[in-house]
């Protein structure tokens, strides 16, 4: 993947950055893997505002991904690479020897015409899908699943891989992208290699009309609100929030507060938490 730079036209086009797609080998999806997904825009069953910043947008449809790999010991091939509306990888569209087509998160290096399986025991080949038990220390996966049969739930964005780096009786531990340092059981399936769209990390929005294409709406800062809309709103001119500490608009401590459950079920299996 590269990116695109546009000279500076416009206040819009200065600093605005894209995706070249060169990747990207077929425009129309998968029929058979399509399907509809209400935006609710940030409300609930009442139609209240229960997340905020969320509404418009460009309309989408989901792609269904295999995130189990489950089709064991049964060879595809990739047939196309394709963009995906609902995250920053891209996927890739897999044709199976018993006729079946399944998308899954496209993984770095690779192309069209190549082959992938998952099982027990195959190659440790990138886009290959095995039990964590049987992928050697030090390999880079992603996809991964943290309940056996569950399906891949973290390590899944653009340019995304995990670290094996060391098995002891039934788990296996991995270093995540966050620096965080956890046990997940050894049956759990992974994927080899690293997720592709690398650089999409660099990518400059560049407008504010660009972000409502994502669905995402404006942003005000408490600060610039009256009092009766926010804690830190009001005073003369340009004051301070005016609190010990920042707070969201209902009051609760804000920017930095650690909010994970403090018994939470998975505590268990962290060596060593994220930075």
């Amino acid at each position: 993947m590269a990116i695109r730079l546009y000279k500076s036209y416009t206040a819009g086009t200065r600093n605005r950055t894209v995706s070249t797609f060169d990747e990207i080998t077929k425009q129309k999806p998968e029929k058979s893997l399509l399907k509809k997904k209400h935006s609710a825009k940030g409300r609930n069953n009442r139609g209240i505002i229960t997340c905020r910043h969320r509404g418009g947008g460009h309309k989408k449809r989901y792609r269904i991904i295999d995130f189990k790999r489950n089709k064991r010991n049964i060879k595809g091939t990739v047939a196309s690479i394709e963009y995906d509306p609902y995250r920053n990888a891209r996927i890739a569209l897999i044709h199976y020897e018993d006729g079946e087509k399944r998308y899954i998160i496209h993984p770095r290096s690779l192309k069209v015409g190549e082959n992938i399986i998952s099982g027990d025991d195959i190659p440790i080949e990138v886009g290959n899908a095995l039990p964590l038990e049987k992928i050697p220390l030090g390999t880079a996966v992603h996809n991964i699943e943290l309940k056996e049969h569950k399906g891949g739930q973290i390590v899944r964005a653009a340019g995304a891989y995990a670290q094996i780096v060391a098995k002891e009786g039934n788990l296996v531990t991995l270093k995540l992208p966050s620096s965080e340092v956890r046990t997940i059981t050894k049956k759990c399936y992974a994927t080899i290699g690293q997720v592709g769209n690398v650089e999409c990390s660099n990518i400059k929005i560049g407008k504010a009309g660009r972000k409502r294409w994502l669905g995402k709406r404006p942003s005000v800062r408490g600060v610039v609100m009256n009092p009766i809309d926010h804690p830190h709103g009001g005073g003369e001119g340009r004051s301070p929030i005016g609190k010990p500490r920042p707070v969201t608009p209902w009051g609760k401590p804000a920017l930095g507060q650690k909010t994970r459950k403090k018994k939470k079920y998975s505590n268990q299996y962290i060596l060593r938490r994220r930075k």
